[in-house]
């Protein structure tokens, strides 16, 4: 599989992530088999989150990959922290080093390559956070920081105060909801996809150094389904099914291929705990699409060109 730098970590990544949301969801004998695919797949980045399955799914990988240093050393694995169930966002110093102790013990490693904080949190306080991150990377405990769902402004009064940079921003991104590519595309126009909505993300991470990974790459509108064989995206999945042709893959694939082809060398989270369908969509890195067919599919999804 194709891999790519992390940020500015020195950190090289495969393209494929395996998002482990929904890992709770299968046996522990299920979810070896699937790690092992991941594995076989040279899927070897896995995301988690201290809320998925409220702590249950760290649990469980850490059970289907055996955890062990020899293990470890070959794995990366990237968590997050600040959401409180029933409360809200909760970035307060305590807060996220009692979080990252929960997580670590759950993985039962001791370190996290990664660590993110989710969606905003109004009353996070910057010297705080800094605070938290300064003390968990000097205990060894987290190597690497970033956040989900920020926008520039947020990531600057954040990194103002750290003294490393953050080098990852995981955002909703897939072919039926990229307003962050209608707005590169509709500069000085006067339509909805010209409207910038999240304040210029992409090529300001681009700018700083800082890897996008792509979350829900099949969904459409905020969980609003899959696209995919989706009978009200016929033009699109016409498509993407002709490509798919093409190069001998899924239609998982080339969706996948689609993201990967920006050259913000973005990294997708696939959140399935199938195999056969992480094999599929791990496919994606191995293949190129041209950029003929990355606007044939762009415009197959309803959208217009200037």
């Amino acid at each position: 599989m194709k891999t790519i730098d992390l940020g500015l970590s020195g950190l090289s990544v495969p393209v494929v992530a395996v998002g482990c949301m929904r890992i709770n969801g299968i046996s522990v004998s299920e979810a070896e088999r699937f790690v092992k695919t991941a594995l076989e797949n040279g899927a070897n980045f896995f995301d988690h989150a201290d809320i998925y399955g409220k702590g249950t799914c760290e649990e469980i990988f850490a059970q289907a990959i055996d955890m062990n240093p020899l293990i470890r050393e070959k794995i990366l694995i990237q968590s997050k922290c600040g959401i409180r169930p029933g409360i809200a966002f909760d970035f307060s110093k305590e807060h996220i080093l009692a979080s990252v102790d929960g997580i670590l013990k759950r993985l039962k490693t001791d370190h996290l390559d990664i660590l993110l904080l989710p969606r905003p949190d109004a009353l996070a306080e910057p010297e705080e956070v800094a605070e938290a991150f300064e003390k968990l990377n000097g205990a060894g405990k987290v190597r690497h920081f970033g956040v989900s769902n920020q926008n520039p402004g947020q990531i600057e009064l954040l990194e103002r105060c750290l003294g490393e940079k953050l080098i990852v921003n995981q955002v909703q991104l897939s072919i039926a909801h990229c307003p962050m590519f209608d707005a590169q595309l509709n500069v000085n126009m006067m339509t909805d996809e010209a409207i910038v909505r999240e304040s210029g993300l992409i090529d300001y991470c681009r700018l700083k150094g800082i890897t996008l990974q792509a979350w829900s790459p099949f969904q459409f509108g905020f969980f609003g389904g899959v696209f995919l064989d989706n009978p009200d995206f016929p033009e699109l999945n016409a498509k993407i099914d002709e490509i798919a042709g093409k190069y001998g893959v899924t239609n998982s694939a080339v969706a996948v291929a689609w993201i990967l082809r920006h050259p913000a060398k973005i990294q997708v989270i696939a959140g399935t705990t199938n195999k056969q369908r992480l094999t599929d969509i791990c496919a994606a890195g191995t293949f190129e699409l041209t950029r003929d067919e990355w606007y044939a599919i762009y415009m197959a999804s309803g959208k217009k060109l200037p």
